[in-house]
């Protein structure tokens, strides 16, 4: 099996994406997608964000990172079947085939910023080691609305053409620090935090997708209203570069046996023996969001 065959078999059709998509896509590096889920289903992925928090506490994300004051949970796959149709999430999928061409799960993440919390350093989610090397699609699948004061994910357009920033260490793959040119150095921020001249917010209703190139720079902003604002943060990643989860090394069996052959060759789970039983096991300590070492090139 090859992507277009799997995504085929899930429903994404070639030429999914529009031209106005392409183009958002490929001059801004984003675009947004109403009503991709329904009412009903957007209820029933809460819910279980709500049941997977009460059994992770603080240690919810662990897999990936945990970040005080806005609770994440990471390896959804593994953990809820209600989380199963983001594998056929139409807009994600048919920008990661556009922009990578052979595909694979790069991970499953949930976040929300409490009140007076959230606050994210701009950041890409990936290196780049020339100007085409596209690496990931990130998406936001929104469970709640986002509006202008709960902490909506903030972009700078057309930032994924330029020097990639305060990449997480976990995603750096065979990179091992980010060379930035000296010719860069002046349009990088001195404090990531601050708001960006060129920044803005995206806001949608709940069952909206906002999908990015994964180099955009983007991060949360502080939840000043405290009305929740719960995110599925659905990344796909280029099938020769690693995934963030490892998802063979997180299977169960659950997981296995109600997958059909596209959805495991999605999740690069085909022929894997499961490795979890009973429900994935909590750590003792986790690590924190940690960004990669930069240097400038002589």
């Amino acid at each position: 099996m090859n992507t277009r065959e799997a995504l085929a078999q899930l429903g994404v059709e070639a030429g999914a994406l529009t031209q106005e998509q392409k183009r958002q896509l490929d001059e801004q590096g984003y675009f947004i997608v109403e009503d991709v889920f329904t009412p009903a289903e957007v209820e029933e992925m809460r819910s279980e964000y709500e049941r997977l928090r009460q059994i992770e506490g603080e240690f919810g994300g662990h897999e990936v990172h945990i970040e005080p004051g806005a609770p994440r949970l990471s390896n959804l796959f593994n953990k809820s079947p209600a989380y199963d149709r983001c594998l056929s999430c139409k807009p994600t999928l048919a920008a990661a085939e556009y922009l990578l061409g052979e595909i694979r799960v790069y991970s499953l993440n949930a976040r929300n910023p409490l009140k007076g919390e959230g606050q994210q350093l701009l950041h890409s989610d990936v290196p780049r080691v020339n100007p085409n090397d596209w690496r990931v699609v990130n998406s936001m699948v929104m469970l709640d609305d986002m509006t202008p004061d709960n902490g909506p994910t903030r972009v700078v357009p057309g930032s994924h053409k330029w020097v990639p920033i305060n990449v997480p260490d976990v995603n750096m793959a065979e990179v091992e620090k980010v060379e930035v040119r000296p010719e860069d150095v002046p349009i990088i921020p001195t404090d990531p935090k601050a708001p960006h001249p060129k920044e803005i917010k995206l806001t949608g209703k709940a069952g909206s997708v906002a999908v990015i190139n994964g180099s955009i720079w983007h991060g949360g902003t502080r939840n000043e209203s405290g009305a929740p604002r719960r995110v599925l943060h659905l990344a796909i990643g280029r099938r020769d570069l690693p995934q963030q989860l490892n998802e063979r090394e997180h299977l169960t069996p659950e997981l296995r046996d109600r997958t059909n052959a596209a959805q495991k060759f999605l999740l690069d789970i085909e022929g894997a023996e499961p490795k979890v039983k009973g429900y994935p096991p909590m750590p003792k300590e986790a690590r924190l969001w940690t960004a990669a070492e930069s240097v400038v090139k002589e």
